[in-house]
């Protein structure tokens, strides 16, 4: 098979070191910058994207496969002149890693009353509560792929009780998993602490709503319902979580993600005393695991060999 060039399309800042890597990885093959160094579109074998503008690939007549340079694949799904080549999402295991910290950290912040302690820190309290053991407090994760399956695993290692809902059915041992719409009510009435990995579809978008937030259960050992959002922000509905916090149905958020980023500095989340916000860094991967991985990819496709992580365009993810 040809070795044809690799096309680096990347709007954001890590677009410059990048580049760098992928030189040094790549080094005798071709590296095309978007959007001042295409050259030839005719040579572009691999592109390799994170929200390049829709169109843009559709520029290209031997594109043989896309790679995006995060999990979510939303925004290259949604662009209308997607070229029909296999779409390779990135799936780490130091991404994994990383969304599983953030869920551990914030799932213990909550457990272990954290923002509690840190107000009568600033009061000068010294105060203790008292403090349930985390195997009596039920952690429910919605979305049990690569990420949430690790996220879930770690949770009940970590000594809490685990549940997880997915679309379609998945088995994960020692933990209790339900699928499909049918069954997310019994999930959630089980659930005190909800850590949403979902993918971005047209099925799950506008899913965490003012409904979906009462059915959590806010009487177990959390002391109230919490929310944790390190998947996408459409999943999303910004009022709805606010309505829930101001009527007790959620005893607070940590969200990473909304549906439009950057934050804007007028919304009511940034000094709400019961949200934490961090700038979507949950799955902040180092570009050279991302660039490693591409590099694995590319030669198992050379070598005839199928792609791992490929994306679904039907099921959206």
């Amino acid at each position: 098979m040809p070795r044809g060039a690799i096309l680096l399309a990347v709007d954001g800042p890590q677009a410059a070191d990048y580049h760098r890597m992928f030189l040094e990885h790549f080094a005798g093959r071709e590296i095309r910058l978007w959007p001042d160094q295409i050259g030839d579109t005719a040579d572009i074998a691999y592109a390799c994207v994170w929200r390049a503008p829709h169109g843009l690939l559709a520029r290209f007549p031997d594109l043989k496969v896309i790679f995006n340079l995060g999990a979510g694949v939303d925004y290259v799904l949604a662009d209308p002149a997607l070229p029909n080549v296999p779409l390779a999402r990135a799936a780490n295991p130091d991404l994994s890693m990383r969304v599983t910290e953030y869920c551990v950290l914030h799932a213990l912040m909550i457990h272990r009353r954290q923002r509690l302690y840190d107000a009568q820190q600033r009061e000068r309290v010294w105060k203790g509560h008292d403090q349930s053991a985390a195997s009596e407090v039920t952690v429910g994760v919605m979305g049990l792929g690569v990420i949430g399956a690790h996220a879930a695993n770690t949770l009940a290692r970590v000594g809490f009780k685990v549940v997880g809902w997915s679309a379609s059915p998945k088995e994960i041992p020692g933990i209790e998993t339900f699928a499909g719409p049918a069954s997310l009510d019994a999930f959630l009435g089980k659930t005190e602490i909800l850590i949403v990995l979902l993918p971005s579809t047209p099925s799950t978008d506008g899913i965490l709503n003012l409904a979906l937030l009462r059915k959590l259960r806010r009487d177990g050992a959390a002391g109230g319902a919490f929310l944790i959002n390190a998947g996408r922000g459409k999943l999303q509905t910004d009022a709805d979580i606010l309505a829930a916090l101001d009527e007790g149905s959620l005893a607070g958020a940590a969200l990473d993600v909304f549906p439009q980023e950057p934050l804007p500095p007028d919304s009511p989340f940034w000094t709400h005393p019961r949200v934490t916000i961090t700038p979507h860094n949950a799955g902040d991967i180092s570009p050279q695991a991302i660039v490693a991985d591409i590099g694995r990819q590319i030669g198992r496709f050379e070598n005839g060999e199928p792609l791992d992580h490929l994306v679904s365009r039907q099921r959206g993810y």
